[in-house]
């Protein structure tokens, strides 16, 4: 059989020996469907044999795993090689990598053929190792900050789980126009789309989704305000609705702000990753755009 990909792990961390389904899916977040077809094909191994998945392992045992292809919602990497920007990496390993997204790029591609996203960057990169990018998630194309690339679909399902069980953990920073009514609080304000803007997110506009932001105020003046910002749900636009509807909008945000910037200042300054397979974690910081620090200092914002 042509395994696409094949990945080979330690265990480590037990406490005490489990079953190795309790690992595949309990302890390294493998989604049953993916545990399924390595049971069905035999293409799970331990030291080197088969092992049902009721059978123990422990520490020290030396995993295989071995995929198709057609494990996988999504299997393929179709994003065109683009090198006219070289990628700032924070962090890689064999499974996934960090990068630093500049603004004013998107996070990927919305049509065939279309370059110039950050993803195609990614591409040219990985394409230097025979490797391919996975999206995992997205920032909105006027922030900068970490974003998380997966280089194998193994990954992929896994990392959504860490992040949609607040294990991996993003953390903003914004300026706005205006302050806040409090130096630190949680914004808990649906967010719908906006019925007469496509573009454009509202709290409780149309088939609003609950949506959590907490904030904390690191200094303000009478105009601005330098805030951190932990996301406690992922909905569109949701930290640039939550501070408009607090009636200070990010500075230089072009849908939210009527109030015109050279760039919007809202950067993913700190992830808290959790590496896939290790349970270890690592948190990743990410230096502020000159352009952000020049605002800090010039609105008396340190």
């Amino acid at each position: 059989m042509n395994y696409r990909w094949i990945i080979k792990q330690t265990v480590s961390l037990l406490n005490q020996p489990i079953s190795l389904r309790n690992l595949l899916e309990g302890n390294w977040l493998l989604p049953r469907r993916i545990v399924h077809y390595l049971r069905i094909r035999k293409n799970v191994l331990v030291n080197g044999s088969y092992r049902t998945m009721n059978l123990p392992v422990n520490n020290g045992d030396k995993i295989e795993m071995r995929f198709v292809g057609d494990e996988f919602r999504t299997n393929e990497s179709r994003y065109l090689i683009d090198n006219h920007q070289s990628v700032q990496v924070l962090f890689e390993n064999r499974d996934l990598m960090v990068v630093n997204k500049p603004a004013g790029i998107k996070t990927h591609p919305n049509w065939q053929g279309e370059t110039g996203t950050l993803m195609n960057f990614a591409a040219a990169y990985l394409s230097q190792s025979n490797q391919v990018p996975y999206m995992v998630h997205r920032i909105d194309q006027q922030t900068s900050g970490a974003v998380i690339i997966a280089k194998n679909p193994v990954v992929v399902p896994i990392l959504d789980r860490l992040i949609s069980s607040k294990q991996i953990k993003r953390q903003y920073l914004a300026i706005t126009d205006g302050t806040l009514p409090q130096i630190a609080g949680v914004i808990s304000a649906p967010i719908g789309r906006d019925p007469d803007d496509k573009r454009k997110r509202k709290v409780n506009g149309d088939t609003p989704q609950q949506a959590l932001t907490e904030y904390k105020v690191i200094s303000q003046s009478r105009q601005h305000a330098l805030v951190r910002l932990n996301l406690q749900t992922g909905r569109t636009h949701q930290i640039r609705v939550h501070l408009k509807s607090l009636g200070a909008p990010i500075v230089g945000d072009p849908l939210y702000n009527d109030i015109s910037a050279e760039h919007m200042l809202l950067h993913g300054a700190t992830l808290h990753l959790v590496i896939p397979f290790e349970s270890e974690s690592k948190i990743i910081n990410v230096k502020n755009p000159t352009y952000f620090n020049q605002n800090i200092v010039k609105w008396h914002l340190i």
